[in-house]
């Protein structure tokens, strides 16, 4: 006979749920013991303290934002950094988790007007310093640093770096043994510099940076606030549950929905940045690979803009011998072919002498020398039976030096003539200015140097490609 045992009464959700937040408390509390309530009392009485906004508070906010400004106009990573190491905006953003996961509301208030208070204070102060630059200016800003284009552009790498910011602060907070200050230094990366980027794009008129760093701003502020609440659920700094409680607070679930909420624009603003990307990976592979068919020929840079439904490229490349407007067109039509989508090319052209280290440059003085007809009418007068008399012209060829026009000077007034190969200018010559090929002849650095005479008989030196050589028609002088 074998023992009877009675069957096993079945749980309820209820009670499972029960049991399961038991068994993972328990095992969350071997792996990470919570702290004393001594300590969870020093961290709720410092955070309390350091949310509110008094005169120190607002005090570092105007340095940390002045440096971080300064820092993102002159594209100093260094600056930037710098000016987290006075930033006050880790304890308002920790005073949100803890006062979210305990419910609080004077801690909640507190830290929320002193986060709001010195996000606006940045911004303006922001907007002073780079208006006040724009009109003197100390800095000169022909386009936006790159410290300031990737704080326009927020993906989900940024939320990743938040989330591991706010763990690393409230953690480094909650351990007594661990410094809170370089997490903090996290958090006010996240925080402090796109502030900055928003003033600087309110100064400048550019709304879109300013747009794109107020979400930044947003996404990275909810999801510190966010992990901290997690952390601070986890270390044992929520109230004692009661029954018929979830098995996670309603403010966790708020804040998590609030994050994965924030991945939407986020995951459509990273997913434009890719097609872009990839866009301008594929029209630098074509247009690479068909200036690599031309030879003596070497790409230098490659600039697209999209108009409608055309393509604009504009290319710089290096070239021993320029090309013509027929080497033009066909590479416009290969582009237009490998991309599919009408082409608009300009080719920006920088003349080059191609040196070989085997083969020292001559020193020997290379005259060119053009062949001038000179035409000269001599007229004899010759009786005939009808007394008409008939003129017999004579051409005589006379050899003189080259004769050059000024002509290739890229949208400038003119050249400098200088004293000798990269010397000192003795004068300046104007577009079109006729001159006379001397003998002399050197290639410096890659340049081609002629010695020419002008007009005023001035003799100096200039690069060969700003001439051209003018070809003289012979003349008949009666």
């Amino acid at each position: 006979m074998y023992p009877h045992f009675p069957h096993e009464i079945p749980l309820t959700a209820k009670e499972f749920f029960t049991r399961l937040r038991v068994r993972i408390r328990v095992l969350w509390r071997k792996v990470l013991p919570p702290p004393d309530r001594e300590r969870r009392a020093e961290v709720q009485l410092q955070l309390r303290e350091a949310s509110e906004p008094d005169f120190d508070y607002f005090v570092l906010v105007l340095l940390s934002c002045t440096i971080a400004t300064f820092g993102l106009l002159i594209d100093s990573a260094a600056t930037i950094i710098g000016a987290m190491l006075v930033a006050p905006l880790m304890s308002p953003i920790l005073g949100l988790g803890l006062a979210s996961i305990r419910g609080d509301t004077t801690l909640l208030r507190d830290a929320a007007i002193a986060l709001f208070r010195g996000a606006v204070f940045a911004v303006l102060l922001a907007v002073f310093i780079t208006w006040t630059n724009a009109r003197l200016p100390l800095i000169s800003l022909q386009e936006f640093a790159m410290e300031v284009r990737p704080r326009t552009r927020p993906s989900p790498i940024d939320l990743g770096v938040a989330v591991a910011g706010g763990l690393a602060a409230t953690f480094a907070l909650v351990q007594p043994n661990l410094s809170a200050a370089l997490p903090g230094v996290a958090i006010a990366t996240a925080l402090m510099p796109p502030l900055c980027t928003i003033g600087i794009g309110i100064a400048l008129g550019d709304w879109e940076v300013a747009t794109g760093a107020t979400l930044l701003f947003i996404t990275n502020a909810v999801t510190i606030a966010a992990s901290a609440i997690a952390l601070f659920f986890a270390m044992g700094f929520a109230p004692r549950r009661k029954e018929g409680d979830g098995l996670l607070p309603r403010s966790l679930l708020i804040s998590a929905a609030l994050t994965l909420l924030l991945l939407a624009p986020l995951g459509y603003q990273s997913y434009q940045f890719v097609q872009q990307a990839q866009r301008t990976q594929l029209i630098n592979e074509v247009v690479r690979e068909e200036i690599g068919k031309i030879e003596d020929v070497e790409l230098v840079s490659v600039d697209s803009v999209q108009n409608g439904e055309v393509l604009e490229i504009e290319i710089t490349i290096r070239t021993v011998q320029a090309l013509n407007y027929d080497d033009s067109v066909a590479l416009r039509e290969a582009i237009d072919v490998q991309l599919q989508q009408p082409v608009e090319l300009s080719i920006n052209q920088v003349f080059a002498a191609r040196l070989d280290p085997r083969i020292p440059p001559s020193q020997t003085p290379t005259a060119i020398l053009s062949v001038t007809p000179t035409l000269t009418n001599t007229s004899t007068p010759t009786p005939t039976r009808t007394g008409t008399p008939t003129a017999t012209a004579t051409a005589t060829y006379t050899a003189t030096p080259a004769y050059l026009e000024l002509t290739n000077t890229f949208g400038q007034n003119g050249v400098y003539l200088r004293q000798f190969p990269n010397g000192p200018s003795i004068g300046f010559l104007t577009l079109g200015e006729p001159l006379r090929q001397l003998s002399g002849y050197l290639i410096v650095d890659g340049w081609v140097w002629i010695q020419v005479m002008d007009d005023s008989g001035r003799v100096g030196w200039l690069p060969q490609f700003y001439t051209s050589l003018v070809t003289l028609t012979p003349t008949v002088s009666p």
